[in-house]
């Protein structure tokens, strides 16, 4: 069965991992869709790993700013005539300690990870109440919205904004039948597990600990595929009575942390 037929979509952050695991699932489930991000060649090559042209529009740009939001509205109105679905995924993270943060980290991790999504979420909810359509916002979060560790704090920070934001959202905007949800990953295995050269899934720490160890219980860290497989839950009718929750999907990690 194709959940979002005849639908159409944004997805920011959808040159790599869990955007372009989301992008290629929508499409397969019927959808037209938006891809977001801040590397026109990423998207591109999202795009061409899909194929279908036809149902891919690609908008460059950061999600800081202003103008790419209203892009990607425009696009999805003026080609596919519709917007049903938001997927708030863009992210970045950046090491912070505390008390001595780096400000410049703590104004980037906010503005792309929360008002990011807010710009995004804003310009979208406007044009599906303008067509009075029975919209979904989904965003991705982290388990670092409401775990804690060490240099992670403005990561944290935002991401637990975004949560609470999702709440909100879903208050706010029930009485024109769009729902507001989120996804909360774990350890997944995608482009930003690998900082200064380093992918913290080959590590040995990763293998003893979470691993062998089993603080993942399934012993594994996940897969784009399967965080998108959650998100299109929550995009879709699947989920029609599922409003302003944070969707957890971290192959148990939470329970051990």
């Amino acid at each position: 069965m194709a959940l979002l037929k005849d639908q159409a979509a944004i997805i920011t952050g959808a040159g790599t991992g869990i955007g372009a695991a989301t992008a290629a699932r929508f499409v397969e489930e019927g959808a037209s869709i938006v891809i977001v991000g801040r590397r026109r060649e990423k998207l591109e090559a999202t795009a061409a790993g899909i194929g279908q042209p036809e149902r891919i529009a690609i908008v460059a740009g950061d999600v800081r700013e202003q103008e790419v939001a209203e892009a990607a509205v425009a696009a999805a109105v003026d080609r596919f005539g519709r917007l049903d679905v938001l997927v708030n995924n863009a992210a970045s993270f950046i090491p912070t300690g505390f008390p001595d943060p780096d400000f410049e980290a703590w104004r980037r991790m906010l503005d792309i990870i929360l008002i990011g999504c807010f710009r995004f979420s804003r310009e979208a909810s406007r044009a599906m109440i303008a067509k009075n359509t029975a919209g979904r916002v989904v965003n991705v979060t982290s388990i670092h919205g409401t775990q804690a560790e060490p240099l992670a704090s403005s990561y944290g920070a935002a991401k637990a904004a975004v949560n609470q934001f999702t709440r909100c959202m879903a208050v706010e905007l029930a009485p024109h039948d769009i729902r507001a949800n989120a996804v909360a990953p774990g350890f997944v295995d995608t482009p930003m597990s690998v900082y200064e050269g380093v992918h913290e899934l080959e590590t040995e720490h990763f293998r003893k600990t979470y691993v062998e160890g089993r603080r993942i219980p399934l012993a594994r860290a996940g897969q784009p595929e399967e965080i998108a497989a959650a998100i299109l839950f929550l995009a879709s009718d699947e989920s029609s009575y599922v409003n302003g929750q944070v969707l957890t999907v971290d192959g148990g990690l939470t329970c051990t942390f």
